[in-house]
C-alpha cells in the first residue's frame, strides 16, 4: 500500500533538500548518510531512523521537528489538545512577577501532592489530563514560593516545569521543552536541589541528543554526574545517577560508540542491583527492568536489531510498571522487528503500545516512522493496519 501522500518524512525531506539546492548525492557527502538510504526514505520505502533524521537535519540546517513534521497540528486539533499548550507557555512566562495577588495557593505539602499526581497521569500516558491540569498548578507554585519561599516549594514549582517538558516533549513541541527546562533549573537552584539539576541536565541531553548533538548532549550528562556530586550519598542519588547513564547508553549507542554504550549500560545495572526497583524516585522508572529495556534501545540505536529484539524478548514489565515506559519500549521493538523483515511481530508491537500509552504513542515519531515503513514494505497486512494508520492521522 504506497504512500497516498507527500506529507511523510522522505517528502519533507526532500523539499528541505531542494530549498538549499542539493542534489542527493551532495546531501549524501554532507550527512553523511548513504545515498541509496537518501533515495529510498525521499520515495517513503524506507523509514529513517531517529540517527538517520538527525544527520540529515544538521546537513539540512533545519530542525529534526521540520523533517517529522512535529507537533502533529492537525491531529492535535481533532483531539483538541492544542488548546492546552498556550495557557502552559503563558504560566511558565510568569515566572519571575512574584507572588500573584489573586492566588491563593494551598500549603506547600498538599501542593507537592499535587505535583505528583501530574507526574503520575504523564506516566500514566494521560497526556489531557496534566495538561489541562498543569497551568493552573504552575501559577499557584509560583505563588506559594515567592510569598513563603522555602526548599520544598521552589522544588515543588521545579517538579511543575518538569512536567511542562514531559508534556511538551511528548506533543512535539520541542521549543517548549527549552523554555521548561531553563525555568526547571532557576527553581532548583533556589530549592538546592542538586538531584533536580541533574535531571535537568538528563532531560537536556536527551533534545540535543534528538538533534544528533551527540558531543553537547554528553558534556551535559557529565554536568549532571558533576550535580550530584553536591547531592548527598544514598538512594536519591544512586537512582539518578543510574539514570544519567542509561541516557549516556543511548545517546553513545546513536552515536554508534558501542564500548561507550556497553560500559554505560553495565554501570547502571551495577547500580541498579543495588537500588533495586525505584521506579518512583523522581519519576525516573529506574531499576533493573528500565536498564533492561534501554540495552534493548542501545542494540537498536547501534543498528544491532537482530540482538535488540532477541534482548527484548526476556522482558517482562511488573504490574506497576510506568504505561508511558511500556509504550515507548513496545515502539522500540516495533522499530527493531521492522528492520529484521519481522512485520507481523512489529504491527503487533505497535498495536502493544497503543494499548499501552494512545495518547503518547499516537504522537510518537517513531511510531509514525515505522508504520511508514511498514506500509512501504508491502505485504499483505490485517484490516486494522489500516484502521491504526487513520488514528495516527497517516
Amino acid at each position: 500500500m504506497p504512500h497516498q501522500t507527500d506529507d511523510h518524512t522522505g517528502a519533507r525531506v526532500k523539499r528541505a533538500r531542494k530549498t538549499r539546492g542539493l542534489t542527493q548525492r551532495e546531501l549524501a557527502d554532507i550527512a553523511p548518510v548513504s545515498y541509496s538510504t537518501i533515495t529510498k526514505i525521499e520515495q517513503g520505502l524506507m523509514a529513517a531512523s531517529p540517527a538517520v533524521l538527525g544527520a540529515l537535519a544538521r546537513a539540512l540546517s533545519v530542525p529534526v521537528t521540520e523533517l517529522t513534521g512535529q507537533p502533529y497540528l492537525e491531529d492535535l486539533r481533532r483531539d483538541q489538545l492544542d488548546g492546552l499548550i498556550q495557557p502552559i507557555r503563558d504560566a511558565l512566562d510568569l515566572y519571575d512577577l512574584g507572588a500573584d495577588p489573586l492566588v491563593t495557593p494551598r500549603p506547600v505539602e498538599q501542593l507537592a501532592n499535587a505535583a505528583d499526581s501530574l507526574c503520575a497521569l504523564v506516566r500514566a500516558t494521560d497526556l489531557r489530563g496534566a495538561a489541562a491540569a498543569l497551568p493552573g498548578l504552575i501559577e499557584e507554585a509560583t505563588t506559594a514560593a515567592w510569598a513563603a519561599p522555602s526548599s520544598e516549594a521552589w522544588r515543588v514549582l521545579a517538579s511543575t516545569y518538569r512536567t511542562a517538558y514531559d508534556v511538551s516533549s511528548k506533543l512535539g513541541y520541542l521549543d517548549l521543552c527549552t523554555v521548561a527546562l531553563d525555568r526547571m533549573e532557576w527553581a532548583a537552584q533556589r530549592g538546592s536541589a542538586p538531584a533536580v539539576s541533574a535531571i535537568r541536565q538528563y532531560m537536556r541531553a536527551l533534545v540535543y541528543m534528538r538533534g544528533a548533538e551527540y558531543r553537547t548532549g554528553g558534556r551535559l550528562l557529565d554536568a549532571g554526574l558533576a550535580a550530584l556530586e553536591q547531592a548527598d550519598r544514598g538512594r536519591e542519588r544512586d537512582v539518578v545517577t543510574g539514570q544519567l547513564h542509561l541516557g549516556a547508553a543511548v545517546l553513545t549507542a546513536r552515536a554508534q560508540d558501542a564500548a561507550a554504550a556497553d560500559a554505560h549500560i553495565a554501570e547502571a545495572q551495577q547500580i541498579a542491583d543495588a537500588t533495586g526497583a525505584a521506579e518512583r524516585v523522581h519519576w525516573l522508572a529506574f531499576g533493573p527492568t528500565n536498564v533492561a529495556i534501554h540495552r534493548v534501545a542501545a542494540l537498536s540505536e547501534r543498528d544491532d536489531y537482530d540482538r535488540a529484539v532477541l534482548a527484548a524478548d526476556g522482558i517482562t514489565f511488573p504490574e506497576d510498571w510506568p504505561r508511558s515506559r511500556t509504550a515507548h519500549h513496545h515502539a522500540e521493538v516495533a522499530r527493531a522487528q521492522l528492520w529484521t523483515g519481522r512485520i507481523d511481530d512489529a504491527f503487533r508491537s505497535l498495536q502493544a503500545a497503543r494499548r499501552a500509552g494512545p495518547q503518547q504513542t499516537k504522537y510518537h515519531p517513531m511510531v509514525r516512522e515505522t508504520y511508514a515503513g511498514l506500509d512501504a514494505a508491502k505485504r499483505q497486512l490485517p484490516h486494522e493496519f489500516v484502521s491504526f494508520g487513520a488514528w495516527l492521522g497517516m
